[in-house]
């Protein structure tokens, strides 16, 4: 059957087919226009864990998810598709975050010399199997880019869409992150790990096309990652939650601090969501939660105003959604935000 021929049968009114595909849509990944890799990794991660089951509770939460968006009232039409989730990916960052929790181990409690060793050969390894990791992720973001698709990232930690960046620097002559987080991952090699969750952005600026980031709703950071943005001198933008209250509380309203946000951005943008960013009522089991963070609609707020500002969104990440062991709300709302992101990138890519 093809695409045009299900769309005409679909009911998008119908309760969502545990067999179809995200969101319960009928399209392959070869048929949808937006195309969301799953990336179920988590070994750098120190707090708390479960990230890189991600991916898999997001996508069964997506069937919970009314398809009728007021902002984007087609966007089902467009085709939502998730790849397939590469489980020996995930069996594979299982493995070496056990390695990792003893390098931690040994930074923070000391230990024998043969464990230190041991320590030194598992870090290595580590940072080798991470750049590997961010490889695949580069080339699968890659083809799907070549293939003419809307791609999205799901994590995983906020290590994974480094791949995917690099893939958008190839493709892009320059362009923006606008990275909404609670922390701002400019750390160096945190924990000595080359490419941690922590470091994310800083190693995104070793790519000479990312003109500028902009960072949004941030309540965590250290003097090494203040440096770094000293040392960037104007590329690396700071909203911090605690200053978009203080304006808010001065009579400055959200829609006037957007405008700015935005203003700040280049003309082509990627989207790095961190769960994190959000208020931690609506991501409790999140690895590192802060107090402070955007509500919902803050956030969604944002993102669409992005996408009407005629500036071109060329792909986006959400990420550290882990779901609950015993609820599923945490996978709820990574569900329905990024239905929103899908329907920014569908607006807001020209």
């Amino acid at each position: 059957m093809s695409k045009a021929s299900k769309i005409k049968s679909f009911d998008p009114n119908s309760p969502g087919d545990a067999n179809a595909q995200m969101y319960g849509l009928p399209f392959t990944t070869k048929e949808a226009d937006i195309v969301l890799v799953p990336v179920p990794w988590e070994v750098t991660t120190s707090y708390g864990g479960g990230t890189s089951k991600g991916p898999e509770a997001i996508y069964e939460a997506s069937f919970q998810v009314d398809l009728f968006h007021p902002e984007f009232p087609e966007l089902w039409k467009r085709g939502i598709a998730m790849d397939e989730i590469p489980s020996a990916l995930e069996h594979q960052s299982r493995d070496l975050k056990k390695q990792a929790a003893h390098v931690m181990r040994m930074m923070t409690e000391g230990g024998t010399k043969k464990e230190a060793l041991r320590a030194q050969k598992s870090l290595k390894l580590i940072n080798a199997e991470c750049a590997v990791m961010n490889d695949w992720v580069e080339a699968r973001c890659g083809y799907w880019l070549d293939e003419g698709k809307l791609v999205g990232l799901v994590g995983g930690d906020h290590s994974t869409p480094l791949g995917y960046f690099r893939a958008l620097a190839k493709r892009n002559k320059s362009f923006g992150i606008l990275h909404i987080d609670a922390h701002m991952d400019l750390r160096i090699a945190y924990e000595g790990f080359t490419y941690s969750h922590a470091s994310i952005l800083y190693n995104a600026l070793g790519l000479k096309e990312l003109s500028t980031v902009v960072q949004v709703g941030i309540r965590d950071f250290c003097a090494q990652e203040n440096d770094v943005i000293v040392k960037e001198k104007g590329r690396v933008k700071v909203v911090r939650s605690a200053d978009i209250r203080r304006q808010q509380f001065d009579g400055v309203t959200w829609r006037e601090q957007c405008d700015a946000i935005i203003k700040a951005l280049p003309d082509a943008v990627h989207i790095s969501f961190d769960i994190d960013g959000l208020d931690p009522t609506l991501c409790p089991n999140t690895g590192t939660p802060v107090p402070g963070g955007l509500a919902f609609e803050e956030a969604t707020y944002l993102l669409s105003k992005l996408a009407a500002s005629g500036k071109r969104i060329i792909g986006f990440d959400l990420v550290e959604v882990t779901p609950g062991k015993n609820d599923e709300w945490d996978a709820n709302v990574g569900a329905r935000l990024l239905w929103h992101l899908c329907g920014v990138l569908a607006k807001g890519n020209h």
